[in-house]
Order: C-alpha cells, then structure tokens, then sequence
C-alpha cells in the first residue's frame, strides 16, 4: 500500500461505508486553503463558491467525496457535526462554522442505502495520516467504469491515491473513479472498462469513433470522476486554481472518453500552509506538473489495487 495523498503533511483520510454496503463516503481533512476546477456537465456539489479566490472564507475544513448522487450530500452534515465539536471552522463571532465543500458520484441502486450524517461522522472517526486505503471502499464503493456498451459490460470503480515528492514539497492525489469511459495506464492499455462477453476490453471510444453502435451508457450525470490534489507548498488561491486546472489534465491522460455530456468531473486542489506566499512561475508549473502525474497514477490504481 503506497502511503498516498496523506504523505502531504496535515492531510488525514478516512472512508465509511454504508449499511449493506455499495456505497459510502470519503473525507479529507485538513485545515487547507482551496480551488476547484469543475468539468463535469451535470455535476452534484455543495460549498464549491467558498473555495473561490474572493469568497470571504479564507479556507476550508473538509472536503468530502460521497456516493448516494445529491442524496449523498447529507454526509456533509455529519461532517460539520464532528468538526463543530472540536470547535475547528470559520470564526463567525457568533458560531464556529465549519466549511466543507463536497462532490457526490452516481450510485443509486434499487435497495441500496445512501450516505448520510452518520456516515459522514464515521468516516471522520476513521480518518488519519496513515497510508490510504484503495479499491472499493468509501466513495468508491460502489462504482463502476466503462458504461458506453450499458452499465451490464462495465469494470468495477474504486479509490485510488498517489504522492510525490517535489523539491522540499509533497504533492498528493485521491481520486473516486465513476466515469462512463475505460481507464488507461501510462502506456495507453485498458486497464479497466466495457468488456465483452468473454472478458475483452471493447475500446468504448475506438467504438465511438468509428460509429459501430449507439453508446448506452445512462443518463446523463450518472457518472463522474472526483480528484483532489493536495500539496503542502504554499501556493496562493490564484496558483491553486492553476494547480486543479492543471491537474484535471489527468484525467484526459487516463480515461476515454472524457468530460462527456454523461460525466459530473470536479476537481479539488488544496495547501495545508498557513499562509501563502508569491512563488516563481516556474515552480508552480513543476508543482503543477507533478499534480497531474500524481491524479493520472491515482486514476490508474483506483482500478487496479486491491481485490476487484
């Protein structure tokens, strides 16, 4: 197990499941300040405005992927609760509020639970600075990718996290792996996606492209991709939203087709040092660089690493 996005110091992770299982939630900690870069066409969010270069909020306490669609969007409250306990959030002068922008993929099932407070509070309960649990746990319980041949000939989706180092910095990546296209490995293989009856991979955008047959793969915003990268440098809001655009690029590198009419793609991007300072250009592009690698080594595991 590699040590994953924790590896960037004041990160902690931790996922919870829901009963019966097929879905649940992951949560990272922080403090951090933030940027988002959001892709998707119909993506299920809440609290991204906070992470904007002018939001009154200065940072934010929490970022909380979660299964369930919208529904899942209560796991966040959970998430408030134990922080507001620990009094850790915005300064109001009449209450501590805490800030946690969230993202939710595409899960729901006939029978299966949705996440919700409590399981927001699990996963807080669980996380820590140790290595990061991949495969089908939190978030990514539930998920599946390659659903352009129909949900019935997809691979299995996951949680995946990678580090690296940068200089004197640490730069790290999770990703929840839910999209409608295949997942590739750094050669350009199918690593994951449509299969065919006796298990090939059938290539969904080589199919698309040549006109074959009609892509089934569900309603539009039932499926995603959710990243955040982290890093400890101390980039200002401004190279934060360079850093997430940046990064975004992995998943371009990794999954095909990408950011269709049928994906809810967000990407998060955060610093855990205090206050930020004016970096060289220069070293915002290596730090940006080493973003998309970590999300692109992310987006691999998240279906590759661990039991499938």
């Amino acid at each position: 197990m590699s040590q994953g996005i924790t590896a960037v110091p004041g990160v902690c992770v931790g996922h919870a499941s829901v009963s019966g299982g097929g879905s649940g939630c992951t949560v990272v900690l922080g403090p951090f300040r933030g940027a988002v870069e959001v892709r998707g066409l119909a993506t299920g969010s809440r609290e991204l405005p906070t992470l904007a270069a002018d939001h009154v909020v200065p940072r934010v306490d929490a970022i909380l992927l979660t299964g369930g669609s919208a529904f899942g969007l209560a796991a966040a409250d959970g998430v408030m609760a134990w922080l507001a306990e620990r009094g850790r959030g915005y300064d109001t002068g009449l209450a501590v509020v805490p800030i946690v922008p969230a993202a939710v993929v595409f899960d729901l099932r006939d029978g299966r639970a949705r996440p919700d407070a409590a399981t927001g509070r699990a996963a807080c309960e669980e996380a820590s600075d140790g290595p990061v649990e991949e495969g089908r746990i939190g978030a990514g319980a539930g998920t599946t990718v390659g659903k352009l041949a129909g949900r019935e000939h997809a691979s299995p989706g996951g949680v995946g996290s990678w580090a690296r180092e940068v200089g004197s910095f640490q730069v790290g990546a999770l990703a929840v792996l839910n999209a409608v296209g295949d997942v590739r490995d750094a050669h350009g293989v199918i690593v994951a996606g449509a299969r065919d009856a006796d298990g090939t991979f059938l290539d969904g955008e080589r199919r698309l492209r040549a006109g074959d047959d009609a892509p089934r793969p569900g309603l539009p915003g039932t499926n995603t991709t959710l990243a955040v990268v982290a890093t400890d440098a101390p980039l200002s809001q401004v190279d934060l939203g360079r850093l997430a655009r940046m990064a975004t690029n992995a998943l371009s590198r990794r999954i095909t087709p990408v950011h269709t009419p049928f994906d809810g793609d967000v990407v998060f991007a955060v610093s855990t040092s205090a206050e930020p300072e004016e970096m060289d250009r220069r070293e915002v592009l290596r730090l940006g660089s080493a973003a998309q690698h970590a999300l692109e080594e992310a987006i691999t595991r998240a279906v590759t690493v661990g039991a499938r």
